[in-house]
């Protein structure tokens, strides 16, 4: 089930909102565990069973970890071998959960091509299946094994109510696309919560807007850019502008889904935290990740990134560690060398400004150059998030820079292309992205005028629905 559609808006939430406001407090947190499974469930029950197993398992070696705490010491000093092969157990199932259901395509059509290169195509592994990805294991696998790591460190208390932590992994408002809610954001939360009037207004803010940047500026610029990539030998300033395209949509698509992720878990009394702060406002690639998917940068650097050893043993190991977060971010996002690629080239711009006193190559330029010349770069990288394959994407490119063969047929699209809705669409996307208000900071105080508007934009949204039949959610693959 996704938030843009009629069954969500029209069905879905309205028995969320009621079922939830009328039951008592000691079964809030059930009805919303169970409700979530119906979210989660909706387009394949099977999938259930994979996000109990993993919630079951972390619970379990949570309490396992607690439970060899001494009560009179620190929890900050060592750990018992059983606190240790807790944690291994949770962590190593998460990722072996991850890493079959996300790589096992991957793995087996990467064999098959080593095989075929080396002219041993004959023992070459064919299946009578594939696996299917189910939705937002990326994000639920690792919020759910920060909780355990978390109690490990001794950062967090363990929850004592199952239900509670069934709740927590599952909460639909971010299951299948983030944030990546860390535990420690919202234990106190669980315990105890406000529900007034003026959290809710600000959600609906937030839930209004989301919405209409998914319907009415992603949606479009998805179309645009889905036409130019899946068009060979497309002009130079049409390879531009559909990579333009994607970039906003990507951009209009994910910060639109926490827009109404964050808005959903208010009306839910959750305060959830920020996943984007105008990234393309960034002057540097080191500030871009201070900026963008905030929760998963942040997972990254807190779990990954310091436990390497950070920047804290010298420069040639920062060097490594920043290419290894990175490298395994880009496969995070998807099983496909490609974004491996995008990873490894946004760790090595990191590494190098890392290098240079954490300042890119061009900081003498002025600010709104060095904030163009960070998004062009940005652009770039992109083809590679995009495009399908790495002989494409390499195509693709060589169109950006005319260096790829113009084929007649590619000024076919130039008609639907180049229409005024698509390009009215891109220029109002990059009005809002450089000189419109963030929806964090334009729903902090919701006036009589902020609601109408709200109230205005939910209503095209819901409206433009009926009309669309294209109308993805791009993190879902992820």
């Amino acid at each position: 089930m996704v938030f843009s559609s009629h069954v969500f808006i029209f069905y879905f939430l309205p028995l969320v909102l009621i079922v939830y406001y009328i039951l008592p407090k000691k079964l809030k947190h059930l009805a919303l565990t169970l409700l979530s499974y119906v979210f989660y469930g909706w387009a394949n029950p099977i999938f259930i069973v994979l996000m109990f197993v993993s919630t079951v398992i972390d619970y379990t070696c949570g309490w396992i970890i607690h439970s060899q705490f001494p009560k009179a010491k620190d929890r900050i000093t060592g750990r018992t071998t059983i606190q240790k092969l807790a944690l291994v157990a949770s962590i190593c199932t998460n990722l072996s959960l991850l890493g079959f259901f996300k790589y096992f395509n991957l793995f087996v059509d990467s064999g098959n091509a080593v095989l075929s290169f080396l002219g041993l195509s004959d023992h070459a592994i064919s299946l009578a299946f594939t696996v299917a990805l189910p939705l937002g294991i990326s994000f639920y696998t690792f919020q759910s094994m920060s909780y355990t790591i978390d109690v490990y460190r001794g950062r967090v208390g363990v929850m004592k109510n199952f239900i509670d932590f069934a709740c927590y992994v599952s909460l639909f408002p971010q299951l299948v696309a983030g944030p990546i809610i860390r535990f420690a954001e919202v234990a106190d939360q669980f315990k105890n919560r406000t529900h007034t009037f003026e959290k809710f207004a600000r959600g609906f803010a937030f839930l209004a807007l989301g919405l209409a940047k998914k319907v009415l500026i992603a949606n479009a610029c998805g179309k645009a850019a889905d036409l130019v990539f899946g068009t060979s030998g497309v002009p130079f300033y049409t390879a531009w502008y559909g990579v333009a395209a994607y970039a906003f949509q990507i951009y209009f698509d994910f910060s639109g889904y926490s827009d109404m992720a964050i808005g959903l878990g208010l009306m839910l009394g959750f305060v959830f935290p920020k996943n984007f702060d105008s990234p393309y406002h960034a002057q540097s690639f080191t500030e871009f990740w201070r900026r963008w998917h905030l929760s998963l940068s942040t997972w990254l650097r807190d779990y990954l990134y310091i436990p390497l050893g950070g920047n804290r043993k010298g420069d040639l190991r920062t060097f490594g560690n920043l290419l290894v977060v990175m490298l395994l971010g880009g496969l995070w996002h998807g099983a496909s060398w490609n974004f491996v690629i995008w990873g490894g080239i946004h760790g090595l711009l990191l590494a190098i400004e890392r290098l240079n006193g954490g300042k890119p190559l061009y900081h003498r330029l002025p600010a709104p150059l060095r904030t163009a010349v960070t998004f062009v770069i940005t652009l770039f990288t992109w083809v590679f998030f995009r495009a399908e394959t790495l002989p494409r994407a390499i195509e693709y490119i060589g169109s950006m820079f005319g260096l790829t063969p113009v084929l007649e047929t590619s000024f076919l699209q130039h008609p639907i292309l180049y229409n005024p809705y698509y390009v009215v669409t891109l220029i109002v996307a990059v009005v809002i992205t450089w000189f419109g208000k963030q929806t964090w900071d334009w729903t902090k105080k919701i006036s009589w005028k902020k609601a109408a508007v709200a109230a205005g934009l939910f209503g095209v949204s819901v409206v433009m629905l009926t009309t669309q039949a294209y109308n993805p959610f791009i993190y879902f693959i992820f």
